[in-house]
């Protein structure tokens, strides 16, 4: 079984403005979820998210920075639960930023998963969040 979730997009946009959006609370809060996210290692934060009727998880995914190296890589540990704390799951997120000609590749490593079922929630929810992500930041000028 597959226990990642391995995406690759570009953007027009620098590796420094492309950073901000993942690490500027204001600004995660546009495409991902409310966070008290600081780009420090160490820094214990959480999103949070109010679940739909008939989702599993319970809204709340407690983090820690792993690595934070400006406009070149963020890692977080992504800890949650579902919503009868019946089953948990920790992961971890990676983005990698690289600077190409006229703007950014940006990578997202998400591993750790245990259940099939997770895998495909969490690649089915960074894809619609990733097209958020996109669709704010192209709202930058290049």
């Amino acid at each position: 079984m597959q226990k990642e979730i391995k995406q690759t997009w570009f953007f027009r946009q620098s590796p420094q403005e492309v950073w901000e959006y993942l690490t500027k609370p204001e600004l995660i809060e546009q495409w991902l979820m409310k966070s008290d996210l600081k780009p420090i290692v160490g820094h214990k934060f959480n999103f949070t998210f109010t679940p739909k009727s008939d989702s599993k998880y319970d809204g709340i995914v407690h983090c820690e920075i792993l690595e934070a190296e400006p406009f070149t890589r963020l890692s977080y540990s992504w800890n949650g639960s579902t919503q009868n704390k019946s089953r948990q799951f920790n992961s971890i997120v990676v983005w990698t930023l690289s600077p190409k000609e006229n703007g950014t590749e940006l990578t997202l490593q998400h591993n750790g998963f245990e259940e099939l079922e997770d895998i495909l929630n969490h690649t089915n929810g960074w894809n619609a969040c990733l097209k958020r992500f996109e669709d704010q930041i192209n709202t930058i000028k290049p």
